[in-house]
């Protein structure tokens, strides 16, 4: 029986556990030094923009659609297993068009998109009025509907997954950190943590930021390297539009987001260290994201701010998010990391690629 070791459980960390559950003849163990669903999955606002995004061809649109089509199976899934609720809008995103925006372009994507067997509409301001009374902005020409993508809860997924893996067998260690590791010719051997030495035949580094960290240890550092994202919960008491209609609505990279009971989400800013490598809040940035959303919505100026969150995404520094393969210089280790702002998005088919390297290639 061949012993994985998951490094991390964030939503990619607990996805690929469960995957990986799902294997005979494999013993898995997750560590984290923290529990599961925090740092960037716990600040994540679960938008799974798969049709809508520019992606139309190579790996980055195999796994968004790969993605998109798990999770319509993976949730009911997971709810049926651990009799949880994982709240998952199926009501698709609105993306909205702006005067600077190429509407021609999107027109060719629904077309793309239509021979990929996906949908996309693209409607006119009258059409967007009618639908979703509760845009009201001058500068939209009209809007992309795709009714396949989704939005989800991040943290109840996560938990759901972890939830799901314990009963399939897997070991779950939090509060365990790693100090060291035991290497020989092209292979980890074990690591040193606080709980004692572990071995295994299979490493998964799935850690987000703390990657870097792990494989300055194995003298292969992947720099990944933070980028705040700041987000808020807003409370209407009363839906937006029709209530019996509620996607996701989002333009110049700001989504409103309906999570339940006349609550939205929104965000999110992208904010990028400083000259000190530190990246302390810009309360600004949080303000214009909402003053945005107000433009688009103008109902949402009557909301009441009920949180505000952050959280730090982990970006690979001069290449291209995510990372998922082998650790240059052993066979063993698999990064499964930097996964940038779509860590919840590409966890199904990222778990799916790490099964099948671990398959097709048991040391």
């Amino acid at each position: 029986m061949s012993h994985v070791v998951v490094i991390g459980c964030g939503i990619v960390g607990a996805a690929i556990a469960y995957e990986l559950s799902q294997v005979q003849d494999i013993k898995i163990t997750v560590i984290d030094k923290q529990p599961p669903a925090q740092a960037s999955t716990g600040a994540a606002l679960g938008v799974l923009m798969g049709a809508i995004s520019h992606k139309i061809k190579g790996n980055a649109w195999r796994m968004r659609s790969y993605s998109i089509q798990r999770y319509e199976t993976l949730i009911p899934e997971l709810e049926a297993i651990t009799n949880r609720k994982i709240p998952f809008n199926r009501q698709g995103i609105l993306s909205l068009c702006l005067q600077e925006d190429n509407k021609a372009a999107w027109q060719k994507l629904a077309e793309i998109r239509s021979s990929q067997n996906w949908k996309l509409e693209v409607w006119d301001v009258a059409k967007l009025k009618s639908v979703c009374p509760q845009v009201n902005n001058d500068n939209i020409i009209g809007a992309i509907y795709s009714p396949q993508d989704r939005q989800l809860d991040p943290t109840a997924l996560t938990l759901a997954l972890v939830d799901a893996s314990r009963r399939n067998g897997v070991t779950f260690k939090f509060g365990v950190t790693v100090n060291g590791t035991s290497t020989s010719a092209n292979s980890c051997n074990e690591l040193e943590t606080t709980e004692g030495k572990i071995t295994a035949d299979w490493f998964i580094i799935a850690a987000g930021l703390g990657s870097s960290l792990l494989t300055a240890q194995l003298n292969q550092m992947i720099d990944i390297r933070p980028v705040l994202g700041q987000a808020l919960q807003v409370s209407l008491k009363h839906p937006l539009g029709d209530r019996d209609f509620q996607p996701v609505i989002t333009g110049d990279d700001i989504h409103i987001v309906p999570v339940g009971n006349g609550d939205y989400w929104i965000g999110a800013t992208v904010e990028f260290p400083n000259d000190t490598h530190e990246i302390p809040p810009n309360e600004e940035l949080l303000k214009q994201v909402l003053t945005g959303a107000i433009a688009f919505c103008p109902e949402l100026a009557q909301a009441t701010i009920n949180r505000t969150w952050s959280g730090l995404r982990p970006r690979p520094e001069k290449r291209p998010a995510p990372i998922i393969g082998k650790l240059p210089g052993f066979n063993n280790i698999l990064l499964a990391t930097g996964h940038y702002r779509n860590g919840v998005l590409l966890a199904p088919a990222t778990a799916h690629a790490i099964r099948e390297m671990i398959i097709s290639n048991d040391p």
